[in-house]
């Protein structure tokens, strides 16, 4: 009998230690359940019924869970379900819980179609991740956030979006007037002045083809890996809350439609407590 109990109070120990580091789908195939969309307000190009003013401009936007443009869909691609988003109306896709410390990983295909004001534009979408506060709060769509960049030849750059800060190593390219993450570069603070870091390399593959993006995130810490390699670490992650910088590492996780037509899936999220070997901040943990 007691060894009957033992084994019975073992198997509990185990289930219970395997849920504390499972691994969470956030795309089922199905439907967009888990999520909840937010539109703004129409490029004057699009057709459609929505209220216009005497000049023939949109003045309202769609808003909360009001997709009647159908911007977000579940489709299926190449065999296999995937997240369709039209870019037709920028807007965002945001899943329904907050996160921290974790490995996210999504897959990423772009489609044909782009829509104005970025018809003769890169096509363009982003993982806005460490979501907080109201939807359309910058430029009247996206979260307070920091984005991992979603965008033709630049996957993997890193953006402050609204009031934050982060600390990335980099180089300063004169030529071409941006900063370039190095992990050897001199630190430089990120904000919403000098909000975009560029990536070390591109990862990426030909358009037609599906991508691996990968956010890790550990404390105030995050790490971009585009199909298995590292191309930026961005450290000291802040937010400007109620007139005070606060440690921005926690929040929703919102997907950008933004003029292009893209599609992603296998989308799943596992929490972590460490950051894996090849992966972490080892170079710089000394000087952060």
């Amino acid at each position: 009998m007691m060894n009957r109990l033992i084994v019975i109070l073992t198997g509990i120990f185990l289930i219970t230690s395997c849920s504390v580091k499972k691994e969470d789908i956030l795309f089922n195939g199905k439907d967009l359940s888990g999520w909840y969309t937010y539109l703004a307000i129409p490029d004057s190009s699009v057709q459609s019924d929505f209220p216009r003013d005497s000049a023939g401009h949109y003045f309202k936007a769609p808003g909360l869970n009001n997709d009647i443009f159908n911007v977000f869909t579940v489709v299926e691609i190449d065999g296999a379900p995937a997240i369709r988003i039209s870019g037709e109306l920028f807007g965002i896709l945001v899943t329904e819980k907050e996160y921290e410390n974790y490995h996210l990983t999504l897959e990423i295909k772009w489609g044909e179609k782009r829509f104005a004001p970025r018809a003769d534009k890169k096509r363009d979408s982003g993982v806005l991740y460490h979501s907080v506060g109201k939807e359309g709060a910058w430029g009247k769509v996206w979260m307070k956030s920091k984005e991992c960049q979603v965008q033709e030849s630049d996957i993997g750059d890193f953006i402050v979006v609204d009031t934050g800060e982060a600390v990335i190593p980099c180089i300063f390219d004169s030529l071409k007037n941006l900063f370039l993450y190095s992990e050897k570069g001199e630190l430089k603070d990120f904000t919403v002045k000098k909000s975009y870091c560029h990536k070390s390399a591109d990862y990426e593959k030909p358009n037609g083809e599906w991508n691996t993006l990968e956010i890790y995130t550990l404390g105030d810490k995050s790490v971009h890996v585009v199909n298995g390699s590292v191309n930026l670490r961005a450290y000291n992650s802040t937010i400007l809350m109620n007139g005070k910088l606060v440690p921005n590492t926690r929040g929703k996780i919102q997907i950008q439609s933004e003029g292009a037509e893209v599609y992603y899936r296998n989308i799943r999220i596992e929490s972590i407590t460490e950051l894996p070997e090849g992966i972490g901040m080892e170079m710089q943990k000394d000087k952060i």
